[in-house]
């Protein structure tokens, strides 16, 4: 969390947020450098979705706190991505920020 200049818990706790929403909407708009930080953390948690068993539910639950979010990740999500190795993110670059001029993406999960 050193590099998204936060403390770890403010950190971890701005991915989860982001993360709920991104798996509830499918997409979510942010800077590119909150974006990438993103990107590894809905992977991982999509690709522990598809395992078998309580323990994956468990391992997401960690992480994700929202019934209906962990419901849609392992009803809809691991079904569309369960033969797709990885890459289920994208990240489109959407221009500045007006008030501070930061760069501004929309991150989203593959179709």
């Amino acid at each position: 969390m050193k590099n998204l200049k936060v403390n770890a818990a403010h950190g971890l706790s701005m991915m989860r947020g982001m993360a709920e929403t991104m798996i509830m909407n499918e997409q979510i708009e942010t800077t590119v450098f909150r974006a990438k930080f993103l990107r590894g953390f809905v992977e991982k948690l999509i690709t522990t979705a598809k395992g078998s068993g309580i323990h994956p539910r468990r391992e997401a639950a960690k992480h994700i706190k929202s019934r209906p979010a962990l419901a849609k990740l392992f009803k809809e999500l691991c079904v569309r991505y369960k033969d797709r190795p990885g890459g289920y993110t994208r990240i489109i670059r959407m221009g500045n920020r007006q008030g501070d001029g930061a760069e501004i993406c929309r991150i989203e999960l593959v179709k």
